[in-house]
């Protein structure tokens, strides 16, 4: 009967645990990579820039999925959940890019909100247009963060980051804003 109960109150999880910071965000340790601790620290800072904006990126379009109306809502339905998947995948690869460089990538959306430059939707229903302007002007200041990071990651020997921002950040969020940007034209109607 002994161990019966010891194996039972030595299965129970301990719960309300509470921890000491172990490293402060903003801070990046020393790992043997081959990058300046200034390269380093440059890029966390920048890549927390552009994942805070790419979790509130993922976060429209998954409004602006559920939110779609009109006629053309099926495909627009579908669309938008492929890119937020896709934004969604880049919120990882860029998380996982700043803990490899020894920093602490952005996670908890209140700290998100407090990074991010995209302005906040209203908590309603908005226009479909409105909706995609929205997603376009995110795209935009995303990528105009990732250019701008990618060059001066570039010039620091940060060929990782540089990388990542261009093939993965800024050509997934170019290809996205050129569907999205499709959706606004105003095409005529042919008469037969």
């Amino acid at each position: 009967m002994t161990t019966s109960s010891k194996t039972v109150s030595s299965s129970q999880p301990w719960l309300h645990q509470k921890g000491e910071v172990i490293q402060e965000f903003g801070t990046v340790k020393q790992f043997p990579i081959g990058l300046s601790y200034e390269a380093r620290m440059y890029s966390c800072q920048r890549l927390n820039k552009v994942l805070a904006d790419t979790q509130i990126l993922y976060g429209l379009y998954k409004k602006h999925h559920w939110l779609m109306r009109g006629a053309t809502f099926y495909q627009l339905h579908l669309v938008l959940d492929k890119h937020a998947g896709e934004q969604l995948e880049l919120v990882d690869t860029i998380a996982e890019r700043v803990q490899s460089l020894g920093g602490v990538a952005v996670g908890d959306p209140r700290h998100v909100a407090e990074i991010t430059s995209i302005p906040r939707p209203p908590n309603g229903v908005e226009e479909v247009p409105a909706m995609l302007s929205r997603l376009l002007e995110a795209h935009e200041t995303i990528l105009i963060e990732a250019h701008d990071a990618a060059a001066r990651a570039g010039e620091l020997g940060d060929d990782g980051t540089n990388d990542l921002l261009v093939s993965q950040v800024i050509r997934t969020g170019e290809l996205q804003a050129w569907f999205l940007a499709e959706h606004l034209v105003d095409t005529p109607l042919v008469r037969a």
